[in-house]
């Protein structure tokens, strides 16, 4: 849920690629043309990896705003590695069915994971606190010296956190989920993360 209410602003300067590499949100991400490009590069993805997973997050984005826009603002997106993680609250199941629909018609897609909800919650005050949640983690990953912060990404959804990437080890991973354990408000954490020697990774 963070970031959702301005991602409607920022879009037009998604979809033209001025800052492709930055689309899809890593822990600790900087803003710069050099800056960028070299926190791409030391992503366990790496910046070919970085640059075609920027490239699914802003079509699924695209068409999404061509097709509704309550279903844009509605529903947020994470790439890693071509895995599609979308969550989001939407009121009717019919939304939820075509924002996925969409996510698997786009090229490189290789798994769209479904954590949208269809609910009535998610007004502003729930989407501050999410969006707070959500900073609180990301803060304490970058903080962490014995975490790569860079290779995750959080969303927050009615005091969920949803965190996927890459880990480096299992006790790496861990201290994420119980970062995010140890912060107020915070209802229960889903880990869609992958560790980085996992044989999955190198399927075509």
């Amino acid at each position: 849920m963070a970031g959702r209410i301005v991602r409607g602003v920022v879009v037009g300067m998604a979809l033209i690629g001025a800052t492709f590499l930055a689309a899809c949100d890593p822990v600790g991400l900087t803003v710069g043309a050099g800056a960028t490009v070299g926190l791409a590069g030391a992503q366990e993805r790496g910046l070919k990896g970085t640059a075609s997973d920027a490239r699914i997050y802003t079509e699924i984005n695209s068409r999404w705003l061509a097709q509704s826009f309550d279903l844009f603002r509605s529903v947020g997106l994470s790439v890693v590695e071509g895995r599609v993680l979308l969550t989001g609250n939407v009121k009717a199941p019919d939304t939820r069915v075509e924002a996925v629909r969409i996510a698997w018609a786009v090229d490189g897609v290789k798994e769209v994971i479904n954590e949208i909800e269809v609910t009535e919650r998610g007004g502003l005050a729930d989407s501050a606190r999410d969006a707070w949640i959500s900073t609180q983690l990301k803060t304490r990953l970058t903080f962490d010296r014995e975490v790569q912060a860079i290779n995750y990404t959080i969303d927050t959804v009615n005091g969920t956190v949803y965190v996927i990437g890459l880990a480096q080890t299992d006790a790496e991973l861990d201290r994420v989920i119980n970062h995010a354990r140890n912060i107020s408000y915070v209802r229960r954490v889903v880990s869609h993360v992958r560790l980085k020697n996992d044989p999955k990774r190198f399927d075509s």
